[in-house]
């Protein structure tokens, strides 16, 4: 009785997982920003629709993922439809690890600053992977490492490169400008 009794709660509970109905949701509110994450992924509009067509079809599908995580679940889709699209690989040959300038910290610093768009595309698609990803997103050096299967230091290299080659366009145009 009480095993019953139980059971007849369970079902009366909200369902805590999204639905399709919420993931459709989430890519309505949020289609502009989740077009500019596979467009700076990618760097083209053609690939950048097919990856962002393809997250929503995969999302749609049934998925347990919690309603919470919905949106970020969203995103994690765009990126992986990228990386299935372009398939970047790192450029860069490895350094010993002595050599390697990086922070400690595994967590990005958030940058959110501006940044030259045409700068951002002249990257390899690995550079610019690693970058949007842990400096945009904030995916961690591990969590980078693991989508793109390579190593942390591929990640920690190609995230230097791509800063300062960023660095160096951003002043080449402060010296243009004065």
């Amino acid at each position: 009785m009480k095993e019953q009794a139980r059971h007849q709660d369970r079902r009366n509970e909200p369902n805590p997982y999204a639905t399709r109905e919420d993931f459709i949701k989430v890519f309505r509110e949020d289609m502009n920003g989740l077009y500019q994450l596979s467009f700076l992924l990618t760097g083209h509009h053609e690939k950048a629709e097919r990856c962002l067509v393809a997250g929503i079809e995969d999302c749609v599908k049934e998925n347990l993922v919690f309603r919470e995580w919905a949106r970020s679940w969203a995103k994690r889709i765009i990126v992986a439809n990228a990386i299935r699209e372009l398939k970047p690989r790192p450029s860069l040959p490895s350094a010993p690890p002595s050599a390697t300038v990086s922070s400690h910290s595994e967590q990005s610093s958030g940058y959110r600053g501006h940044f030259d768009l045409e700068a951002v595309f002249k990257l390899g698609d690995f550079e610019r992977f690693v970058f949007v990803m842990s400096v945009l997103e904030n995916y961690s050096q591990h969590e980078c490492a693991l989508f793109l299967g390579c190593s942390v230091l591929e990640i920690r290299q190609a995230r230097l490169h791509a800063l300062e080659e960023l660095a160096i366009s951003e002043g080449a145009q402060r010296q243009l400008v004065a």
